[in-house]
């Protein structure tokens, strides 16, 4: 009994402190009540209290009292941004009511996620509902302080600030994209990974190989890519030729230690009921080892792709055309135009995000029998 009305009151918590915020004043200037400051955002925050009630008065085991709980917090962080949007809270005068509110979003948001987590795995709010919704809360709460509580956009611009920036420059994002990911990086990408696996399987075969190229794996992976970029602008030029080569430098190796120990995965009565068919170095290659290192090649895969783009980006500063990642990065940072490096930054995550997920993707459809892909 004790353990549910603990429950509830948490349920409740965050309705509770909305209601209370609206007792207090908007902003530092303002006199009155949030309900005298600001109508419409009033009127927003006392409709999310109808969730907050609801989710409490479930049963203890409901499954609508986490996402009743997400809705109530939503509806807080519109009611807040709502007072930014229409003016009643100007740059850098949160008052003790608009702090108060974002602290009630932020507790309410906590407890849905934590609410929602607990439901079975296999249902889609279980895998949706809480990463979703941590993002959003991530983002409510920079937006609310950045223009709440006046930081200087120089040092961190809003995330409104910053898609207002992505949605004007996309031309000239989309020009960076092309020259940094496309040319650079992808192609860097896939030289580099056919590269480190052909060696892997070369030096598998050959152990002298094995023993000489571990040692330069090791030491190449070590060398950093502000010391690498240099010497190969000097090389192949400033475009993207030059990007591409550090990629390789970068991706070769990690591939080349994951292709090693993917078939050095293969067990013994594997190879010795290869041999008991009669099968030859190649067939077994074929048939046995590589299917088994999938794993580790897609571990390889993926580590590479994220090392590819952040040292295409990295290559660009020493010398570029006037277009690419990196270019726009240390341009946009001189001229103070912080906005347009975040949006800059949101692209490369955006691309890092998608090849990553690609690869999960078609690692899942070609290992789904492999025993670490079970119950994903």
């Amino acid at each position: 009994m004790t353990r549910s009305l603990v429950s509830r009151g948490l349920d409740l918590a965050g309705g509770g402190l909305l209601l209370a915020a609206l007792l207090l004043p908007l902003t530092d200037t303002g006199r009155g009540m949030w309900v005298m400051d600001a109508g419409l955002p009033a009127g927003v925050m006392l409709l999310a209290l109808i969730p907050f009630i609801s989710a409490a008065r479930r049963p203890q085991g409901s499954t609508a009292r986490g996402p009743l709980v997400l809705v109530g917090a939503l509806l807080g962080a519109v009611a807040t941004i709502a007072a930014l949007r229409t003016g009643a809270v100007a740059f850098g005068t949160a008052g003790p009511g608009f702090t108060l509110a974002g602290i009630a979003v932020m507790l309410a948001a906590t407890r849905g996620i934590t609410l929602v987590a607990r439901l079975p795995e296999a249902s889609a709010a279980a895998r949706i509902l809480p990463p979703a919704a941590l993002g959003l809360t991530l983002l409510y709460a920079w937006e609310a302080g950045c223009i709440g509580f006046g930081v200087p956009p120089v040092l961190l611009p809003p995330p409104s600030a910053i898609g207002s920036a992505f949605v004007d420059g996309l031309p000239v994002l989309w020009a960076d994209f092309i020259q940094t990911v496309w040319k650079g990086a992808l192609r860097g990408y896939l030289i580099g990974c056919t590269a480190g696996i052909l060696l892997g399987v070369a030096a598998d075969r050959v152990a002298f190989l094995r023993r000489g190229l571990l040692p330069v794996a090791n030491l190449m992976s070590a060398a950093p890519i502000v010391g690498i970029a240099p010497i190969m602008v000097m090389w192949f030029g400033f475009d993207w030729p030059s990007k591409a080569a550090v990629v390789v430098v970068t991706t070769l190796f990690p591939m080349l230690v994951n292709t090693l120990a993917g078939l050095s995965a293969t067990t013994r009565q594997e190879l010795d009921l290869m041999r008991s068919y009669g099968a030859g170095h190649l067939t077994t290659l074929i048939v046995a080892r590589l299917p088994n290192a999938l794993p580790f090649l897609f571990n390889g895969l993926k580590i590479s792709a994220t090392l590819a783009l952040i040292a295409a980006i990295v290559a660009e500063f020493f010398g570029t055309p006037v277009v690419g990642m990196g270019f726009r990065i240390s341009t946009e940072v001189a001229r103070m135009n912080v906005d347009v490096v975040w949006a800059t930054i949101l692209v490369a995550a955006l691309a890092g995000s998608g090849t990553y997920g690609l690869l999960s993707a078609i690692e899942r459809r070609l290992t789904f029998w492999h025993p670490a892909m079970r119950g994903r």
